[in-house]
Parts: C-alpha cells; structure tokens; sequence
C-alpha cells in the first residue's frame, strides 16, 4: 500500500472512531438496561448502516455545493468539521440526563439516527472539500458498529463518567481535524 493510501486510512480511521463516540456513550448507557445480545447485534448494525447511508448522502451534496461555490467549500468544511467537535465537546458537559427509552420500533431508527447525524455533517464536509473515498463510508459503518457493540457490552461494567471522556475525546479530534483542514486551505493560497 502506498504511503499516502495509509495515510488517508488514518486519518478516516480517527475520523470514524470520533463520530462513533456517539454511539458508544449512548450505547454504555443503554447496556446498563441489560439488553439482550440480539437487541444489541441488531443496533450496531442499524447504527453502523445509518453512519455509511448519512455521510454517502452528505458527500453527494457537498460535491454539488463544491461545484456552485468553489474554493470557500474548503474552508467551510473545516468549520463544520470544528464545529461539530465543539458540539459533541460542550455536550459532554451538559447536565441533562439521557433517558431511556424503549428499544423498539419507531425508538430504534430514531436513537440510530440521533447518532449518526453528526455523519451527515462530516460527509457534507468532506464533499465540499472534494474528499469521497468508499473506504471511508466504510469505516464509519464498521468503526460505529463495533463501538456501539462493545459499549452495549461493557455498559454495566463502568461508570457513566466514560460517557462523558467519550465525547471530549471524540470532539477533540473532530476540532483538531476542522482546524487543520481550516490552516491547510489558508497555508496553500
């Protein structure tokens, strides 16, 4: 593999583990209800699908903005990237309390689709930058689905503070990916 391919895959690979911690502090919570293994197979396969389905959707659509308005889609994807990881970084201090909810039905699509909605943003953001590698789609499904299966089960085994690491770790990195695209967009004009 070239070296610039691995690189690229690194780079998605930390990407991905940082939308996933969604899902992770989300699902860490919910084993604690001691949900059963088929109810967790089944939703880290849903949440994995709907992080390959939103962020394929935002490329789609950011390639179409890349095309109408040019080189500021670089820059403003990296704003939507830091601004996502600033996002998930203050939510991680929110007071509210996440509550449960029936895992079935109508609540399933909706907690898979709460989130991977930060996917749709990251895809957005990589289309306008002219970014779209089916790797990448892949990892995010991947990537999220293993998270989201090992915080379900290791949920009753740890407190909730985790949860709350989780989301600064992974809004750290999508901050410090937002502002690199950012200073790299700038340092090449």
């Amino acid at each position: 593999m070239p070296v610039n391919l691995l690189s690229e895959i690194g780079s998605f690979l930390f990407i991905a583990i940082a939308l996933g911690m969604d899902a992770f502090s989300i699902s860490l919570i919910l084993g604690i209800q001691n949900i059963r293994l088929k109810t967790a197979l089944l939703l880290s396969i849903l949440i994995g699908t709907c992080h390959m389905i939103l962020p394929a959707i935002g490329i789609v659509l950011g390639q179409a903005l890349l095309n109408n308005i040019g080189h500021v889609t670089t820059i403003l994807s990296g704003l939507l990237l830091f601004g996502i990881g600033i996002h998930m970084f203050i939510g991680a201090f929110s007071s509210y309390e996440r509550k449960a909810f029936q895992l079935a039905g109508f609540g399933f699509i909706l907690l898979a689709l709460s989130v991977s909605i930060d996917s749709f943003s990251v895809g957005l953001s990589f289309g306008m930058s002219g970014i779209h590698s089916f790797i990448m789609i892949l990892l995010f499904g991947f990537v999220s689905s293993f998270l989201t299966l090992l915080g379900l089960l290791i949920g009753r085994k740890i407190s909730g503070m985790l949860s709350t690491y989780s989301e600064l770790l992974g809004g750290s990195i999508l901050m410090i990916f937002g502002l690199t695209i950012i200073f790299s967009s700038l340092m090449t004009r």
